[in-house]
């Protein structure tokens, strides 16, 4: 099975090729939210380097978020765009739930969070794999709060562990910890893991959907708007 595996959600840009079931490339950028520019080149760097096409691919996943509105977007659109002319089947990725992937024989709670803006973040909460509670967007104090209670400790991984870290630390002591560094940029091997993990799942490229917890913030202003003309 060949599996191309991307991601536009955050800050960093990442590509993978598995090959029966080997992860043959990786390449991962944090360059900042620019993937418009350097999605594709990245993709076409990944199929010189494994001697593939696209149409050679049996399965095409993204990360569909929670994550940047505009990368999230910029990844499904160009997975519906790559799988559409050979009809090839899609598995849309939850952030969260990659960045605890690796992690899933710790004992601490496993705490993914991203930023989401204003002292926001998104989070869920994990432990050996494990759901033990639902996507959110929430005031970082709000998260906490929302967090179940435990002797082990947190472990917290994900884009917006830079922001909250000392903040993180101030907060809940010793009880507060941190994955190590490189997992904090989400990489499509993992990615790609996933996919063929839930292939069961799949579907067309047209029925992967971005995963928004909040609306947009056009469409925010807009109602805003319209509520102040009212």
């Amino acid at each position: 099975m060949n599996v191309l595996a991307f991601d536009a959600s955050g800050p960093t840009g990442s590509v993978a090729v598995i090959k029966d079931g080997q992860l043959r490339f990786e390449k991962t950028i944090n360059t900042g939210l620019n993937h418009s520019v350097t999605l594709l080149p990245m993709i076409d760097e990944a199929f010189k380097a494994t001697n593939l096409q696209v149409k050679d691919c049996d399965l095409l996943a993204t990360v569909i978020g929670p994550g940047s509105f505009t990368g999230v977007r910029i990844g499904v659109a160009t997975l519906q765009g790559l799988a559409a002319p050979w009809d090839i089947p899609c598995v849309g990725v939850n952030a969260l739930e990659a960045y605890q992937t690796g992690l899933t024989n710790e004992q601490k709670l496993i705490c993914p969070i991203r930023d989401a803006r204003a002292r926001q973040v998104y989070g869920a909460c994990f432990q050996k794999g494990v759901r033990l509670m639902k996507d959110c967007i929430q005031k970082i104090d709000d998260y906490l709060a929302m967090l179940p209670e435990t002797e082990e400790g947190y472990l917290f991984v994900g884009d917006g562990v830079s922001m909250f870290e000392k903040y993180l630390r101030e907060r809940l002591g010793e009880k507060a910890n941190f994955a190590p560094m490189h997992l904090n940029l989400l990489k499509a091997g993992v990615v790609g893991q996933l996919a063929i993990q839930y292939q069961d799942k799949k579907v067309s490229g047209n029925k992967i959907l971005p995963l928004y917890l909040r609306l947009p913030q056009a469409e925010r202003e807009r109602l805003r708007k319209a509520g102040k003309d009212a």
